[in-house]
């Protein structure tokens, strides 16, 4: 367990938030890349993957976290560039 570690999914974490309410309220995909919120996501798969086969501890937890509400504002993309061509 690295303290660094901790302090960086703390900080990407309370990111992820303020972005959902964002895709919520505005309804939009203006200042959103799904590319950028791929290569996120597949950063945490990374990161619980190591930490599954080399270093199993409840750090695993927030990377699981931080992986939900990356595919959570993956999800209210779609859903908003789906209103936006209605």
């Amino acid at each position: 367990m690295s303290v660094f570690e901790i302090g960086m999914l703390i900080c990407f974490g309370f990111a992820w938030p303020i972005s959902i309410m964002k895709s919520i309220k505005t309804k939009s995909i203006e200042g959103k890349s799904l590319m950028f919120m791929y290569v996120i996501m597949i950063g945490y798969l990374f990161g619980m993957t190591h930490k599954i086969i080399y270093n199993f501890d409840f750090v695993l937890v927030l990377y699981g976290i931080n992986f939900l509400m990356v595919f959570t504002d993956i999800m209210l993309y779609y859903r908003n560039k789906k209103l936006l061509s209605l």
